[in-house]
């Protein structure tokens, strides 16, 4: 990171009607900008990456989008822009916006004060799970009546939706500690004023921003001081580092997890027919049982921080536990896309080494009878470089059949000697057991895998981003080999 704090907040201007956004069809700018539509202010925007399925949703909403990042894109004179931080300072409607002295925020500038107001913000972070935990936060608090806002990286399946307005004084948000923006050198969270939080987990990731997993301490430490005496923080009690970042707060700490330390733990975990069971323990009292259509000690993890965060708000364990027997997952998040022929097709977003082994080993403990493909893409700005090289064989050990595609490739591609060695990692794969083959191209994969794929396989494909539609691509490869 390169400032030690966010900017100060800008002057905006007292009525507000036109909001102009730069980077319009990424994922959090779109649904931002679907937000403030709904909340009854004119929203266009701009971007070069102005494809299906963003931009379609978009103009569905009445949105208009730019292509591009040009000057003329101002001409209708919005009262406020709002930067994505695809955006660069030398764009030239990121140029003219200063130019004109049109006040600008950053994405979470703009969450914090159109939709923050008067709301109790409850932010959910760590390295991974995030996004389901705050899925369930908001699934649990919406089904027993508190009517929260919020905003989460993934389509939840009990709302079909990454957002809701809301009604209640409660704001759930995924808290991400990547970068805010070009003019705004902070991690996201850092703006959210935290009443409540959890901390599920601390590694290294985001190799673009960050040097070491010390300086990404740093910045959850910091994140620790924003939450207010009368608040509550819960942090997993089983990952040494995010005890470590939080020590300093024990005044609101508590913590949750499997160890028998926790303040909040679970025991008796049960993996059966797609469902989790589990023993909920609150200190010495047994509060009951928890059942989800979830897999993984991960997910049990992520159901109790969601669950600590619920009842700080009131509800009482039986009104979590009930909500939570019908949470449908995140899309994206062991999501099964299709059974043919007695072949099933999963989609899971894991691309770190940590989540790649903690899916692999939730469906082997499930089903540890099947012939498990592991289909992997490094695509995201920390998976392409060569920092978990070492991490990524032993990630793959479960599986039975391991298929690396090409890593991607960006306009401002890394040198040589930072990329991954994908060709390196399939070799130490092999070492380890699993069958591992490199195919660069994903319809050559689809090939490959729909003639070879028996009844009773299990096919899990991990990507950090769409793998150029391999899943939806291999079922019907699947139904015609087949005849289904």
């Amino acid at each position: 990171m390169t400032a030690d704090k966010p900017r100060d907040f800008p002057s905006l201007p007292e009525h507000i009607e036109r909001i102009h956004i730069i980077g319009i069809c990424g994922t959090a700018m779109g649904s931002l900008a679907a937000m403030l539509k709904e909340r009854g202010f004119e929203v266009r925007g701009s971007d070069a990456m102005a494809y299906p399925p963003m931009s379609t949703w978009l103009e569905a909403r009445g949105i208009d989008i730019m292509r591009g990042y040009d000057r003329s894109n101002l001409d209708w004179n919005p009262d406020v822009v709002i930067v994505g931080n695809v955006s660069r300072a030398t764009y030239a409607d990121a140029v003219v916006t200063r130019e004109r002295n049109i006040p600008y925020l950053s994405l979470p500038e703009a969450l914090r004060h159109f939709f923050f107001e008067q709301r109790r913000p409850l932010v959910l972070t760590g390295t991974h799970g995030k996004t389901t935990t705050t899925g369930m936060l908001a699934w649990i608090l919406t089904d027993q009546g508190l009517d929260p806002g919020f905003m989460v990286g993934g389509i939840t399946g009990n709302f079909g939706s990454n957002y809701r307005l809301g009604h209640g004084d409660i704001f759930v948000i995924e808290g991400d500690e990547y970068d805010t923006a070009y003019f705004d050198k902070v991690p996201k969270f850092w703006h959210y004023a935290p009443f409540r939080a959890t901390i599920n987990n601390l590694e290294f990731d985001h190799a673009d921003i960050y040097e070491s997993v010390e300086d990404i301490e740093h910045v959850f430490r910091r994140f620790c001081d924003l939450i207010p005496d009368q608040g509550s923080l819960w942090v997993n009690g089983d990952d040494a580092r995010a005890l470590a970042v939080s020590a300093h707060r024990e005044d609101v700490r508590r913590t949750f997890g499997l160890g028998a330390h926790n303040d909040l733990r679970a025991d008796n975990l049960r993996f059966e027919e797609g469902r989790t069971r589990a023993t909920v323990i609150s200190g010495s009292k047994m509060l009951g049982e928890l059942d989800m259509a979830m897999l993984g000690d991960f997910n049990v993890r992520n159901a109790l921080g969601a669950t600590a965060l619920a009842m700080d708000e009131g509800l009482s364990f039986e009104q979590v536990a009930d909500a939570l027997s019908r949470f449908k997952s995140v899309r994206r998040r062991q999501e099964h896309i299709a059974h043919v022929a007695g072949i099933d097709i999963y989609d899971d977003f894991a691309h770190h080494p940590t989540a790649v082994g903690a899916t692999l080993g939730a469906m082997r403990r499930q089903f540890p009878d099947r012939r498990i493909w592991a289909i992997f893409e490094a695509k995201s700005n920390t998976s392409r470089r060569r920092v978990f090289q070492d991490d990524y064989p032993p990630a793959f050990a479960l599986a039975d059949r391991v298929i690396l595609s090409r890593p991607w490739k960006k306009d401002d591609d890394l040198p040589e000697e930072m990329r991954v060695d994908i060709a390196d990692i399939a070799e130490s794969i092999r070492r380890l057991g699993p069958t591992t083959e490199l195919i660069e191209e994903v319809d050559a994969i689809v090939a490959h895998v729909a003639l070879q794929a028996e009844p009773g396989d299990l096919i899990v494909g991990l990507s950090g981003a769409a793998f150029g539609g391999l899943h939806h691509k291999l079922a019907a490869a699947l139904r015609e080999r087949f005849g289904e």
